[in-house]
């Protein structure tokens, strides 16, 4: 999956949390300093997400089988 000329890849999500407060998966996947870009792929559908009360989650699990059918797994 490529977001914005970034790749992200099933091998880059192995040993994730099924569900990441969407500013921890920012910074999980090197993003921290460009929040804001992956707040708006949440709000475009990009990346999967799941509220929690006011709180919204990345959905780690989802976005990873997402990944692991485009590469063919």
């Amino acid at each position: 999956m490529e977001l914005e000329g970034i790749k992200v890849s099933a091998a880059d999500l192995r040993g994730a949390p099924p569900l990441l407060f969407w500013k921890d998966f920012a910074n999980w996947i090197g993003m921290g300093d460009h929040e804001q870009i992956v707040w708006g792929w949440i709000r475009s559908g990009y990346i999967p997400r799941y509220k929690i009360g006011t709180h919204v989650m990345v959905n780690v699990a989802l976005l990873n089988r997402r990944l692991l059918e485009q590469e063919g797994i």
